[in-house]
């Protein structure tokens, strides 16, 4: 029996003689071992059954080390001492559930830049026939190597399109995690303010409802009359209800910023005070610092660059599909032929010009959402700005007004204990003094969080002002 020898159509595109078969049947299995060797494998990922354990203080050390994000501070993180606000900020882009959950996502888009790097694979069609009935014995055979010209013409603008996706991605994230940053260093604020104003409306709360006790003796004695128990007694319910309202809201804030860090609801962090709060500065300087500095404002600015590149991707598309196929066949007469052939697409109705008209009013929409971002942006930044003024002024009034207060009080309660004073008249100037130092908190907290948000809106930390 004589070995067929004929031609034989390389995925390279070259076309060489056909080997004897049993080297062929090798060289086919060389190959085809190759072809499986480079492709992927699946691997089971079964869903966790608890949430991720937080980590200790070594793991964050080294996962601080390793973050990429510039826009924080470096601090160092103990556990075990008070945690400034900073380092709050550090660990809830480190340990969040919703920040590991946007990294996953924003993978998917890098993986699809990935993908559109890549070359598209050519087509191969190998076809047989045997001959059972005619004067012709040879069996025929046919193969066939085709081409996607079209998807390599636009290779460029589709990789565009996926980079620019990808960047828009990756500044997404990072604008995430800044926002996260900030979330946690407000909530930190917030829970250290709350615990002064509990504290102080616990000791105001105690102090009121001992004038209540005694006023009520008195009055049961003949000693007072009973117009003078009423006001004692709405005194102390508010003081009671404040004092309520100030715990609850405490412990919301804790367990807000627990479910922030992912850590358990049961776990109570020891949280160091933030830093005094600064002056906002000119809203029109920050605006220009936001504009140049915000992730946000970058991440639609490349969103813009993708869809711009997805409008000019449409575009190409309107013009004719190349296709390129070489084939070669030998019949069963034995005679062998070499082949190419092209198709494409006739642009005679459609145009792709329904794909050209959403793209272009896709970028006009980005465009406009771009504009809206900015005047918002502009408005936060003024309003911010004045709301911290306005709060530095009414600190200062009435921290000018506590001290005095402060003075008088201390001046009733030794004119009580000499007996110069009803005991009544001492109470009411120290329960005037714990309401001022209770405002004053409140005043402190909002400061510290309407800071927290002017950094959040300038989109950097205070000292690149």
């Amino acid at each position: 029996m004589r070995a067929r020898v004929g031609l034989e159509v390389m995925s390279d595109g070259l076309i060489l003689p056909l080997a004897p078969d049993p080297l062929r049947r090798r060289l086919l299995g060389v190959a085809l071992g190759a072809l499986l060797s480079g492709c992927a494998s699946y691997r089971p990922a079964p869903l966790p059954t608890d949430p991720t354990p937080f980590p200790g203080q070594d793991d964050l050390k080294t996962a601080a080390a390793r973050l990429r994000s510039t826009r924080l501070r470096p601090v160092e993180i103990d556990l075990a001492a008070p945690l400034p606000p900073d380092a709050l900020a550090l660990i809830a882009v480190i340990t969040s559930p919703a920040l590991k959950a946007a990294r996953a996502k924003a993978g998917v888009v890098e993986a699809q830049a990935f993908q559109a790097g890549l070359l598209p694979d050519p087509t191969i069609s190998i076809g047989i026939d045997h001959p059972y009935a005619g004067p012709d014995t040879l069996t025929a055979f046919s193969q066939a190597l085709g081409f996607d010209l079209s998807a390599l013409t636009s290779r460029r603008v589709v990789r565009q399109t996926a980079n620019a996706a990808a960047e828009q991605a990756r500044l997404d994230l990072a604008w995430q995690e800044w926002q996260t940053a900030g979330q946690a260093r407000l909530l930190a604020a917030r829970i250290v303010m709350l615990t002064v104003q509990a504290t102080l409306a616990a000791k105001a709360r105690a102090a009121t409802d001992d004038m209540l006790m005694r006023t009520l003796r008195a009055t049961a004695r003949g000693d007072l009359k009973a117009d003078d128990l009423q006001p004692r007694r709405i005194a102390a319910a508010d003081a009671a209800d404040r004092a309520r309202n100030l715990e609850k809201d405490l412990a919301t804030a804790r367990s807000d910023l627990n479910r922030l860090l992912g850590l358990d609801p049961a776990v109570r962090l020891n949280i160091a005070p933030p830093p005094p709060p600064g002056p906002p500065g000119d809203p029109r300087r920050l605006f220009e610092t936001a504009k140049a500095g915000r992730l946000d404002l970058a991440a639609l600015r490349s969103g813009y660059a993708s869809q711009d590149a997805k409008l000019r991707q449409a575009l190409l598309e309107q013009y004719p599909k190349l296709g390129l196929t070489l084939s070669h066949a030998s019949d069963t007469a034995g005679v062998k032929t070499i082949g190419a052939s092209v198709d494409f697409t006739l642009p005679l109705w459609n145009r792709n010009r329904g794909a050209i008209a959403v793209e272009s009013a896709t970028r006009e929409q980005l465009r406009a959402e771009y504009d809206q971002r900015l005047s918002e942006t502009r408005a936060d930044l003024a309003a911010l700005a004045d709301n911290i003024a306005i709060l530095i002024r009414q600190r200062g009034e009435i921290a000018a007004q506590t001290e005095p207060l402060r003075d008088l009080a201390a001046k009733t309660e030794a004119a009580a204990r000499r007996g110069d004073l009803a005991e009544s008249v001492a109470d009411t100037a120290r329960q005037a003094v714990l309401d001022k130092d209770i405002a004053l908190a409140a005043l402190d907290q909002s400061l510290a969080e309407q800071n927290v948000a002017l950094e959040l809106a300038v989109g950097t930390l205070r000292e690149t002002w």
